[in-house]
């Protein structure tokens, strides 16, 4: 009996979390989403740009368009839209492992260390047993100082 009902409840939260959109799935239901995410892959920023600001005019709140958007603009030289959509990003889910790896990156860039330690830390407290965001980060900051 004790066996069956953990067997239950394991199979009940892992079909909850499969419930739950990823990018994965994301990938899969919006087209501009996947070739913008392909395009990044490619470094074609303008066409990452074009096809996720696409995908963002139908999904206003999904951080991981936003942070998408965010790294192309990053890539392409355009800073000012990169801090916005990397900070839309950790409005609609302040525990975004990527947007914090990335503002954090994006502070770098334009000399502000103080705010990158900032992203450095909630990374910190977000990835408790550490994560690749963490490290990315942990390095980047580790060579700017």
């Amino acid at each position: 009996m004790r066996r069956s009902l953990a067997f239950a409840l394991a199979f009940t939260v892992a079909m909850a979390v499969k419930a739950e959109p990823g990018e994965d799935e994301l990938s899969r239901l919006d087209p501009d989403y996947a070739a913008g995410a392909k395009a990044i892959e490619a470094k074609d920023w303008t066409r990452a740009i074009s096809l996720l600001n696409s995908a963002a005019l139908r999904d206003t709140r999904n951080p991981d368009i936003q942070n998408l958007l965010g790294y192309a603009y990053r890539n392409s030289g355009e800073l000012p839209l990169a801090f916005k959509h990397y900070s839309r990003a950790l409005q609609l889910n302040p525990r975004h492992r990527g947007a914090h790896e990335y503002l954090g990156e994006a502070y770098l860039m334009v000399g502000n260390r103080a705010k990158a330690e900032e992203h450095l830390d909630a990374l910190r407290h977000i990835c408790l047993t550490g994560c690749p965001e963490l490290a990315e980060l942990e390095r980047r900051v580790r060579d700017a100082r």
